[in-house]
């Protein structure tokens, strides 16, 4: 079944308990997502299988460097066996690691950079966020590199994600302080091990999210697909290596799905319009640019795409005529 505003499908192998993890296995597909609307009409010809390998290398990298996670293994060509853990009853507040088994209703998000497209450069014009909040005296620039990482948190499973306080994070996660405080650190060890290697292949790891599950003793573990273009913003010779491309090109066209006023208004999701298709010379280009980053990524040739410099370039030809 696919997974709510997902571009993967779950199957449960073993369901979960509140003493006993469960199985599942993720099938990543070839759709993308942008505007919180959900699968787009268009899916990308291999984006499922090269996100896949760049998750099961991730989870590997991760696992050497110390961090648990919820990878079990990889089933090629794409998809992921993993540890699956209960969805809390959102109404269920706050939970608690006691509970056992849970994934933390919660994102974790990391900035490093503040590119074009980042919500941070929204956020400050709105008001919503002002720059003593990013440590910083003044509004920055796009593309200002940050001399620490930014660390935010975000409500997940409701219909728009939500920025939180740490303490309203806190309180919606369930957890207590030593655990609240090493969720932060040991994002800031995913931020640094992904980041690291990111700049070891000329790419820039600008920022990302991650998702955590409690187990039943009560120990925090990674979850998802850190690091992939699904949920880390990648660039490369400052172009997006991902559905930033894709999503640029629907706001310059005027072809924006406004999916918050929708929401707010309280129009069913039945009555939303349609996203209008992408050109079909998309296409093509954006499957080798997903090939290129992951085959990059991860060191290992499995369709002959394009290096990344050609593939980059293409894509930026996309959105800039």
């Amino acid at each position: 079944m696919p997974v709510l505003n997902s571009t993967k499908n779950l199957r449960i192998v073993e369901p979960p308990t509140a003493t006993r993890t469960g199985v599942g296995v993720f099938e990543y597909t070839d759709h993308y997502s942008v505007f919180h609307y959900g699968r787009m009409p268009d899916p990308i010809p291999g984006k499922g299988e090269a996100i896949c390998r760049m998750a099961a290398f991730n989870f590997r990298l991760l696992e050497e460097a110390g961090v648990r996670t919820h990878f079990r293994r990889h089933i090629a060509p794409n998809q992921i066996e993993f540890t699956l853990a209960r969805l809390p009853d959102p109404a269920d507040r706050p939970h608690s690691p006691a509970a056992g088994n849970y994934l933390l209703p919660l994102q974790v998000l990391f900035r490093n950079e503040l590119p074009p497209g980042s919500s941070v450069h929204r956020r400050l014009a709105a008001g919503e966020l002002t720059p003593d909040d990013l440590g910083l005296d003044a509004v920055p620039a796009v593309g200002q590199k940050l001399e620490r990482p930014l660390i935010e948190y975000a409500s997940t499973r409701e219909d728009t994600n939500r920025f939180l306080t740490p303490s309203d994070a806190q309180y919606l996660s369930g957890l207590d302080d030593e655990r609240f405080h090493a969720l932060r650190e040991i994002t800031g060890k995913v931020n640094e091990v992904l980041t690291g290697h990111a700049a070891g292949l000329g790419l820039s790891h600008c920022d990302g999210k991650v998702e955590y599950l409690v187990t039943s003793d009560q120990e925090l573990v990674l979850a998802d697909s850190p690091g992939t273009p699904d949920e880390s913003r990648l660039m490369f010779d400052g172009v997006h290596c991902g559905k930033q491309i894709l999503r640029d090109w629907y706001v310059r066209s005027g072809l924006q799905i406004p999916t918050s006023r929708l929401i707010a208004d309280g129009v069913p999701r039945s009555r939303w319009p349609k996203p209008t298709a992408l050109p079909p010379e998309f296409l093509p280009v954006m499957t080798d640019l997903y090939r290129s980053l992951s085959e990059t990524w991860t060191g290992e040739r499995h369709w002959n795409a394009p290096d990344l410099p050609t593939a980059t370039q293409a894509a930026a030809s996309l959105i800039s005529r």
